[in-house]
C-alpha cells in the first residue's frame, strides 16, 4: 500500500487599502485615529506615499482630519460667517471712524476681494463637503488648497510681525493667529482626495494672482481691497497710504505664498502622475 502526501497549502488574504477602515497601531497617533474611527468611521482614500515635501503630515493625522471632514467643514463655514462679520463690523481708524467696517467702506463689487480669509475658509469647507458627497469639483479643491496655504500663513505673519495686538483683545489676537495656522494644516489633507489637475491649479492661480494684483498693485475698484494693516494710515475714507514699508512687506509675502502654493500644487500633481505610471 502506498501513501500519497498532499502538500499543505496556506491561504494568505491581503486586504485592499480601500477595505481598511481602522488604521494599524502606530503608537499614540494610531490609537488616536482608532478612537476617532469608532465614532467617525469612513473608508478613506488611499495614502499614496507622496514625499514629505508635499505631504508632510503623518498618515494617522491625515486620517483623523479626513474622518472629521463634516465637523471641520462646519467649523470652517461658521468661521466664514464670523469673518464676514469681522470685516463688516470692525471700525477703521479714520477721522471720523468708519463704523461700518472695511466692507462698508468699499463698493459691493469689491466684496469678494476683501475678506480673503473668510473666503478661503468657505472654499475649504465646501471642498470637504463636496468630497464627502462625491462631487467632482477639482477647481473648488484647488481654491481651498491655495486659500488655506496662502491666508493660513499670511495672516500670522502680518499679525505677529507687522500688526501686533494693538487694540485687538488678546484672546481674539491669538485666536486669529492660531486659527489661521490651522488653515494651513487643513490644506495638507486635500492631496488625499483631489487630483491636482493642471486646469484646476490654473483656476486657483488666476484667482489668487488676481487678488494679489488688486490688493497691492493695481486697485481696480474704489475702497480698501487688502486686509487693513495697522501701520498703514488712512488718509481718507477707505483710502490707505500704501507708501509705508508694511504695505510692501505684506505684498511681498502674499506673492511669495501664491508662488509657494503654485509650486506645491504642481509638485503634488507630478508626484501623483509618477505613481500612476
Amino acid at each position: 500500500m502506498s501513501f500519497r502526501q498532499t502538500p499543505s497549502t496556506t491561504t494568505v488574504f491581503i486586504a485592499s487599502p480601500h477595505c481598511i477602515d481602522m488604521a494599524p497601531d502606530e503608537g499614540v497617533g494610531g490609537r488616536i485615529d482608532a478612537a476617532v474611527a469608532r465614532v467617525f468611521s469612513r473608508r478613506l482614500p488611499d495614502a499614496e506615499g507622496l514625499p514629505q515635501y508635499v505631504a508632510p503630515l503623518p498618515a494617522w493625522l491625515e486620517n483623523v482630519g479626513l474622518r472629521l471632514a463634516w465637523p471641520i467643514a462646519l467649523v470652517n463655514l461658521v468661521g466664514t460667517l464670523f469673518g464676514f462679520w469681522y470685516y463688516a463690523g470692525r471700525p477703521l481708524n479714520t477721522a471720523p471712524p468708519l463704523v461700518e467696517g472695511q466692507l462698508g467702506a468699499a463698493p459691493l463689487a469689491a466684496y469678494p476681494l476683501i475678506p480673503d480669509s473668510p473666503v478661503a475658509t468657505m472654499f475649504i469647507g465646501l471642498s470637504l463637503v463636496a468630497w464627502r458627497l462625491d462631487w467632482d469639483v477639482q477647481w473648488l479643491h484647488m481654491l481651498g488648497f491655495f486659500g488655506c496655504i496662502k491666508l493660513g500663513l499670511w495672516t500670522p505673519y502680518v499679525q505677529l510681525v507687522l500688526n501686533g495686538p494693538g487694540g485687538v483683545p488678546l484672546w481674539l489676537y491669538w485666536f486669529l493667529v492660531l486659527s489661521h495656522l490651522a488653515m494651513a494644516l487643513e490644506a495638507l489633507l486635500i492631496h488625499r482626495y483631489a487630483s491636482f489637475s493642471v486646469a484646476s491649479v490654473a483656476v486657483a492661480v488666476a484667482w489668487y494672482g488676481f487678488n494679489d494684483i488688486v490688493d497691492y498693485f493695481v486697485p481696480v475698484l474704489d475702497g480698501p481691497h487688502h486686509t487693513w494693516l495697522r501701520a498703514e494710515p488712512i488718509v481718507a475714507a477707505g483710502q490707505f497710504d500704501h507708501s509705508v514699508l508694511a504695505h510692501d512687506l505684506a505684498a511681498g509675502w502674499a506673492v511669495v505664498l501664491t508662488l509657494t502654493a503654485t509650486f506645491l500644487a504642481l509638485a503634488t500633481r507630478v508626484e501623483k502622475v509618477k505613481r500612476q505610471a
